[in-house]
């Protein structure tokens, strides 16, 4: 046991997030390629789960497809579960996110998780064009994932209406948010929740208070269950580290200022370059993030555990370098082991 970590923060289950990051200077193919080498070598140092993500409309994410890019995912990897961080489901009739994961779980028995969101994971206009309406559609967020567990559930005597693959699969369903309302779903429905702390941090404390204080126990879950996204940058020194951090914060600048980007190499001395509202704003935003040595990594994820208490935690790393993006799951995995895939 390294010194100074508790039995029980050890326990803590490790994940993945990956946003399949397109680089600049590259293209979707070489992302998604690399997103399948990193599930593996993930795969191999323990990891639990690998989750993609929807976004639309975005130069610097390929996950865009997020069931063909999960596909593409497993398929390359034997026993980590696989899934979606997540599905925006007001993009999606119910009755196609059914199906689609059905047959993922088909292809992949006991290995999908299917996390659902209700943001458009992208601008007002690419939503229009996504789903031809928006009317109502945030509004039936609750409702969608009523129907959508039905859809997975065994069928009932006479249901006319199954999704075929979908039915009797109990593909797991988490819900997914960055305020209290996703928290309020998930515990109303007994369902896990995974909290976006890695860009959204505001709402953090309060959001699992409520879920925790609201849990309603489900055929699904018997008690609350809490994953927490977070940003590790980890290196051999923490310069290093600092340097691989540069590439996130340049994106999010890009994004927050209007002119969403290809993921750009690291950038020395980015934030000298800043005005004080933006670096202002990074802290803010990225406050849940560890970047430094394997020292700082093991401090600082400590301390995360400690004022939060998850259940798993959802590690992500926009590292430009694929190499370098491989060698910061490894540093990790080294300070806290990932606790293996969990099956069924």
């Amino acid at each position: 046991m390294i010194p100074g970590r508790g039995h029980l923060a050890l326990m803590i289950p490790l994940s993945v997030l990956d946003l399949s990051p397109i680089k600049q200077g590259s293209d979707a193919g070489a992302a998604l390629k690399e997103s399948a080498e990193l599930a593996q070598v993930c795969e191999r140092l323990g990891y639990r789960r690998y989750w993609l993500a929807e976004h639309h409309n975005m130069p610097g994410i390929a996950s865009a497809a997020t069931a063909v890019a999960i596909a593409h995912v497993a398929g390359h990897t034997k026993t980590i579960r696989v899934g979606a961080g997540g599905i925006m489901l007001p993009n999606h009739a119910p009755y196609l996110i059914a199906e689609q994961f059905g047959t993922l779980e088909a292809l992949f028995p006991g290995r999908i998780d299917l996390g659902l969101g209700r943001a458009p994971g992208t601008d007002p206009r690419t939503a229009v064009a996504l789903r031809r309406n928006l009317a109502g559609s945030v509004d039936q967020f609750p409702q969608d994932v009523q129907e959508l567990l039905a859809y997975l559930d065994p069928a009932q005597p006479g249901q006319a209406l199954r999704a075929i693959p979908g039915t009797g699969s109990k593909v797991p369903v988490w819900i997914l948010g960055s305020s209290h309302y996703g928290a309020q779903l998930a515990a109303a429905l007994g369902l896990p929740y995974a909290f976006a702390s890695h860009f959204a941090p505001d709402d953090l404390d309060f959001a699992l208070a409520l879920y925790r204080r609201q849990f309603q126990p489900s055929v699904y879950l018997d008690k609350p269950h809490v994953m927490l996204g977070l940003n590790v940058f980890a290196a051999e020194t923490r310069d290093e580290a600092r340097l691989l951090f540069t590439s996130l914060q340049q994106a999010f600048i890009n994004l927050r200022t209007g002119h969403p980007s290809a993921l750009p190499p690291p950038k020395a001395d980015y934030e000298e370059t800043l005005e004080p509202r933006l670096r202002e704003m990074l802290e803010r935003v990225l406050r849940c993030a560890i970047v430094g040595d394997p020292a700082d990594i093991s401090q600082g994820l400590d301390s995360f555990i400690a004022a939060h208490a998850p259940d798993e935690i959802m590690v992500t790393a926009q590292i430009f370098d694929p190499v370098a993006r491989r060698r910061s799951y490894e540093i990790l995995s080294e300070i806290h082991p990932p606790q293996g895939p969990l099956t069924g």
